[in-house]
Formats: C-alpha cells, sequence, structure tokens
C-alpha cells in the first residue's frame, strides 16, 4: 500500500530529530531499549525501518525475536534476552520481544493459563531491573483491525519470496481469545517506568508517525540536554 507523501516529509523531519536526541544518549552513554509488538500485518517492520533509518549504526542494534524450540526448555525463558541487552551508549530493537509469551504462545496453547501471572511478574521484575540500571525502554504495541490483518496477509502470500515466512508466529486479531490477552497484557505490564505505546496500525504511514514521535518524545524525556563535561586529559601516555 503506497504511502501519503505528507508522511514521507514528517519521516525526514522526525528522522533529523532522533539522530540528534541520540548524540545525547551516546555522549552520556546511556541505554535504551525499544520494542516492537502486535500482531502480522500490523505496521510494525514498516516503522522499525523507518526509526533505524534515523539511529546510528554504529550504536544500534536490531533484535529479531523468534520460537527457539532449542533454548525453550534450557534455563530460565528470559535468559535468552539477556545476552542482547543494549551496552552503554546504545540502543537495541527489539522485533517482538519477551511478551511473545503472553501474547502468541499463551494463544497457541504453549503457556498454560495458570503460568500468566508467574510469566507477567518476571516481566515486570526483569523491566524494572533495566530501569534502575539506567536504561530507557520504550514498548509500541502495534494494533490492527482483523480485517486490514487479513487483506496484508493475502497480499504478503502472493509474494513468492514471503508466502508462509511467519505464519508460525502469526498472532491473529481475529482469535476469539485475542482481545482478553491484549487487555491482560495492558492491564499486566503497563508500568509507570514502561508504559506501552498502543499505535493503530490500520495505516502504515500514520502508525510510523506515531510511532516515531513517541520514540522521540522518551528521548527527550530521558537524556540530558547539555552535553558532557570534557575531562581534560593529562599528558601520561594512555
Amino acid at each position: 500500500m503506497p504511502i501519503a507523501a505528507d508522511h514521507h516529509g514528517d519521516f525526514a523531519i522526525l528522522c533529523d530529530q532522533l539522530a540528534a536526541a541520540q548524540l545525547a544518549q551516546i555522549a552520556h552513554r546511556r541505554r535504551a531499549i525499544i520494542l516492537f509488538e502486535g500482531p502480522e500485518g500490523a505496521g510494525k517492520k514498516f516503522a522499525l525501518k523507518q526509526l533505524v533509518g534515523a539511529f546510528d549504526p554504529c550504536h544500534t542494534n536490531v533484535v529479531s525475536v523468534h520460537r527457539d524450540r532449542r533454548e525453550a526448555a534450557e534455563g530460565h525463558w528470559l535468559a535468552r534476552f539477556w545476552r542482547d541487552l543494549p551496552a552503554a551508549g546504545e540502543s537495541v530493537f527489539f522485533y517482538r520481544s519477551w511478551y511473545r509469551r503472553v501474547l502468541d504462545e499463551r494463544l497457541s496453547g504453549r503457556v498454560e493459563e495458570g503460568a500468566l501471572a508467574r510469566s507477567f511478574d518476571e516481566i515486570n521484575e526483569f523491566e524494572a531491573q533495566q530501569r534502575d540500571y539506567g536504561t530507557l525502554i520504550v514498548k509500541l504495541y502495534f494494533d490492527v483491525s482483523a480485517q486490514v490483518q487479513a487483506q496484508r496477509l493475502a497480499e504478503r502470500s502472493k509474494n513468492p519470496w514471503r508466502g508462509g515466512q511467519d505464519n508460525h508466529a502469526t498472532l491473529a486479531v481475529a482469535h476469539p481469545g485475542y482481545a482478553q490477552a491484549l487487555e491482560d497484557l495492558r492491564d499486566n505490564s503497563d508500568t509507570r517506568w514502561s508504559p506501552w505505546r498502543i499505535i493503530n496500525g490500520d495505516d502504515e504511514g500514520q502508525a510510523a508517525t506515531e510511532a516515531l514521535a513517541a520514540v522521540l518524545e522518551d528521548f527527550r524525556a530521558a537524556m540530558p540536554a547539555e552535553p558532557p563535561h570534557l575531562v581534560k586529559a593529562d599528558n601520561r601516555a594512555a
């Protein structure tokens, strides 16, 4: 679906502002985690492409999360995400995240309902630990109507290079349990240190604009506005 010309102008302005905001993050050696969650066909990847294009690639990493059967029974289920956390001055974009456990895996029956409360508690504790360590967490949830999702997935399936690519990971909006899963997500993980930003993905251009604006707002609020003081180096050799 073509993107309206006015959105391209918005992207350019927001990308310039985001690049400036990231300079403050890098200089002050702050960490940032940006999550892209939501169903397939909700516009997550389009928004991610715009956002990644604004950031310095030397201080940015993208982690695409898929179900990993090999690690499913090895250690704590959150352990697979620890190694991808950002270093000082870096941003990590999670395309899907630890929330797959309480969304996709819940609706597919791989997580029992009785384990959900514990999973949410563990997620909240995990994110609180990152916050306490000085990490900014921006959580973007892209919602989409069942009609638009079905249309986009049908169009995607016609492309021989993409058809069936993400079928194992499709979170169906039409699933009878989807609305409850989304409600539980907001009720149990919309915390003061990492609130959710819910974005309507029916219009991809507008969704990407809102996502970039949300990240910019949070970066500006979290990162110091002034450059760090320069430390006068002495004459001793390193």
